[in-house]
């Protein structure tokens, strides 16, 4: 039996991309999932007897808050927090950048992970127990896999998952990051635009010479979960085709 099986599990950006593949994945393993997005179409997922969803923008806190408590009416509280919602800032410089791009990128990428865990950790620490993975990025280590919010915004997301897991590794606490590198989501559909000189760059560009899949992220993320991956916190595991090897 699958040790995920009724676990209530509940993911940020789950209407696609790597979000969407997460909650299938722990989907069939048994879980019970609860889905969040600022889409209101989460395709197959919602015929799935055990994933409940809410829409919503993340970067309203009060949004953040209504959706924790969404969950527990539907499942009861969380066992497993992924937070993966995130946008992309166009690789905008500091003089492209306004001051509600760089907002709207922070409250995104970053706030609405504070304020969710914030709603979720007392119930975690309650029982003990509760594991939280937070989506970093290549860019969370280097420039140039986003622009300066971007960066900025997952560069703060790994300082903000190595305090967290500090914080509370002896209280039962299971924390740690993923950072994505190129991973072909709807997300990155501008880079697949036209002819596909970007996204051929990128390919180019990556140790393997090609763009990962969210399944492949999805994969990686149930063994970030599990027990066997206990002893691991603050980790920011790459996942990254080899980028951060240049």
């Amino acid at each position: 039996m699958s040790e995920f099986k009724n676990k209530i599990v509940f993911v940020t950006g789950a209407a696609s991309g790597i979000g969407y593949e997460q909650a299938k994945a722990f989907l069939e393993a048994g879980s019970l999932v609860f889905g969040v997005d600022i889409q209101h179409d989460f395709g197959n997922l919602s015929a799935h007897s055990h994933f409940k969803s809410f829409s919503g923008d993340l970067s309203q806190d009060e949004i953040c808050q209504e959706a924790v408590s969404a969950c527990r009416n539907s499942f009861g509280d969380v066992d497993i927090l992924l937070n993966t919602a995130g946008i992309l800032d166009d690789y905008q410089t500091i003089e492209e950048t306004d001051l509600d791009l760089w907002q709207k990128v922070l409250a995104t990428n970053l706030t609405s992970m504070f304020v969710i865990t914030k709603e979720v950790l007392p119930q975690m620490l309650k029982k003990a127990s509760g594991t939280i993975i937070n989506m970093a990025s290549v860019a969370s280590f280097v420039g140039g896999g986003g622009g300066i919010a971007y960066t900025s915004a997952k560069h703060a997301v790994a300082g903000f998952t190595k305090q967290l897991a500090l914080d509370y590794a002896g209280k039962g606490i299971h924390v740690n990051g993923l950072a994505p590198g190129a991973i072909q989501t709807p997300m990155n559909a501008a880079d697949f635009a036209g002819d596909g000189a970007m996204a051929k760059w990128v390919a180019e560009e990556t140790p393997m010479k090609r763009w990962a899949q969210p399944e492949e992220v999805a994969a990686v993320t149930l063994f970030l979960a599990s027990e066997q991956a206990r002893y691991m916190q603050g980790t920011i595991l790459p996942i990254d085709g080899g980028w951060l090897l240049k």
